[in-house]
């Protein structure tokens, strides 16, 4: 079963399988939550209000319509952080580093500091910094 995976995103070059799984679950919930929300104001127009079938149902049409961009943005940002906590935390770290930088005069804390936000942000094996110190 994952070779045929691999082999299907080795195929139709889906290198970002990611993305496309963490679209697929923001659309779904998105679908989920309209249809719900749907659902309940034509229920809540129709036996509630008592208001007539035809007219319940396009207003609730619209409203559930007028709901979904603003609902499938919040979820679709809720998605990417949870999938890219990563890329989230990684672009925190640099924006922080490079406040730090402005305000730096030592060479050899900036070097310091570099490596760390690198060990941070990336991860890495090993880093390694190269300054040419020029008189």
């Amino acid at each position: 079963m994952i070779g045929v995976a691999c082999a299907g995103i080795l195929k139709y070059r889906l290198y970002e399988i990611d993305r496309i799984i963490s679209r697929t679950l923001a659309y779904a919930l998105v679908t989920g939550l309209l249809v719900g929300v749907y659902a309940g104001l034509v229920l809540l127009a129709t036996h509630v209000l008592a208001l007539a079938s035809p007219v319940a149902v396009a207003a609730s049409t619209l409203a559930a319509a007028a709901l979904f961009s603003p609902l499938r943005r919040r979820v679709q940002r809720v998605v990417d952080r949870r999938f890219n906590r990563a890329r989230y935390d990684a672009d925190k770290i640099v924006a922080a580093f490079a406040a730090r930088l402005k305000d730096a005069v030592d060479l050899d804390a900036v070097q310091d500091d570099l490596s760390g936000v690198v060990h941070q942000a990336l991860e890495p094996a090993h880093v390694s910094v190269w300054i040419s110190h020029r008189d």
